[in-house]
């Protein structure tokens, strides 16, 4: 019985070689066989990669000898492609967001459980230690009383013509939240804006409301002259932002406040600005780490098929919300 472990990449664009240098980077792991319908990547791998087989028919990846397969596709591809590899007994790693609806990630993770197969997703912020470092703080109660969130993801592009900003930018802030406090929100709100396709929006507001009263706001753009990643969460005791731009202080934690006392003046407080230290590691290679773990220990990973489609739930409310907005302008409860 062999103990390394071969995978499989379907998609070989942004992420695929990113995916591909760090599993190959983990110890008795490789990529042997990489699938995508453009020749000319293809052809790079020939060059830079011999010992990797290529082919333009995902098939062929799936009668393979591989342990496991990373789609890296298009998000509408996410559903045929991962549920063709759980039926070929493969485990199976999706880039986010897991599916383009929640039947079709419900639909995943019920397979995934019968097979007994690994479903993971490409929830790549959730491994980030900066995010962890948040994460902390938030569960240590060390931030008081949660009154909102404020996350930001916006940059000059990447335009895409198959889904709009909110599927493409906003699994990301989505995902930290859910992870950050372990509960989904119960309703959203939309407002979006089409501006250089009339058909997709290609900047999104969302106004999500918890159980708690804890809002979160998530603000996600193609069209922005700065690029920015940034999370602030407002505590009655303290306050942090986490800055993603920013490698030298991802975290800061402002010991700022205000109170309403026995009369109505709010008073202020003003303390140090404390900066933890993060020993870094690349949120991909831990990514990588957490699906070969899970796969030789049988354990769930932290981004489990569960997680997506907890994911995909708020993601199709928020779709929902911005299409009857149009007409009734109403917030959709997330079930």
């Amino acid at each position: 019985m062999r103990t390394d472990l071969r995978f499989g990449l379907i998609g070989w664009g942004y992420w695929g070689p990113k995916i591909a240098r760090n599993l190959d980077g983990l110890s008795n792991v490789s990529v042997t066989m990489v699938a995508d319908l453009d020749q000319s990547r293809l052809a790079s791998i020939a060059v830079n990669q011999p010992w990797i087989k290529t082919t333009t028919d995902f098939h062929d990846i799936l009668n393979s000898d591989v342990d496991g397969v990373v789609i890296a596709a298009p998000v509408r591809a996410h559903y045929y492609l991962a549920k063709e590899a759980l039926l070929h007994d493969k485990h199976v790693l999706v880039e986010k967001p897991l599916t383009a609806s929640v039947a079709e990630a419900e639909e995943l993770v019920e397979i995934a459980r019968q097979r007994n197969r690994i479903l993971m997703v490409g929830h790549t912020f959730e491994y980030s230690p900066a995010v962890n470092e948040l994460r902390k703080l938030v569960q240590n109660g060390d931030l008081g009383k949660i009154y909102c969130v404020e996350a930001e993801r916006v940059n000059l592009g990447l335009f895409r013509s198959d889904i709009n900003v909110i599927w493409d930018l906003a699994p990301h802030d989505i995902s930290i939240l859910l992870y950050l406090f372990g509960k989904a929100p119960e309703s959203v709100k939309v407002q979006a804006h089409a501006h250089l396709q009339s058909h997709i929006c290609d900047i999104a507001h969302l106004d999500l409301e918890f159980a708690d009263q804890m809002t979160a706001h998530v603000h996600v753009s193609w069209l922005h002259p700065c690029k920015i990643r940034r999370v602030t969460v407002i505590g009655d005791a303290r306050m942090v932002v986490y800055d993603d731009t920013n490698p030298s202080e991802m975290i800061k934690v402002y010991n700022k406040g205000a109170d309403v006392h026995a009369d109505p003046v709010v008073s202020y407080r003003h303390g140090a600005i404390t900066i933890p230290h993060i020993d870094w590691v690349e949120p991909l290679r831990l990514e990588c780490e957490d699906f070969v773990n899970s796969i030789r220990t049988g354990n769930q990973p932290r981004a489990n098929g569960e997680v997506g489609l907890a994911v995909v739930r708020v993601l199709e409310a928020a779709q929902a919300a911005l299409e009857k907005q149009e007409a009734i302008n109403t917030a959709v409860t997330v079930q």
